[in-house]
């Protein structure tokens, strides 16, 4: 089943762009929920409430373990994130 690699971005209050990294089944919905625009569903992970992200980069993966390899590399690749906020 594919799966998706995806990096969310925001502006905090003191204007600064933050980044999200994870992975999913269905980017669209996936989205949605981060953003709470789905009726029932919690407002995505903990650390991305509050705020409004945008899809800044995705990447598709045959399997789930495949993305979740990735996620752990993009998350622990601060150059890579940085290039995405336009630090």
């Amino acid at each position: 089943m594919p799966s998706f690699v995806y990096v969310l971005a925001a502006k905090n209050p003191d204007g600064r762009t933050i980044t999200y990294v994870g992975w999913t089944l269905d980017l669209e919905r996936r989205l949605a929920e981060h953003n709470g625009k789905r009726p029932g569903t919690q407002r995505g992970a903990k650390t991305t409430r509050g705020r409004v992200w945008l899809l800044v980069y995705a990447e598709k993966h045959r399997t789930r373990k495949g993305a979740m390899r990735r996620e752990f590399v993009l998350k622990n690749d601060r150059k890579f994130r940085a290039l995405l906020r336009g630090s």
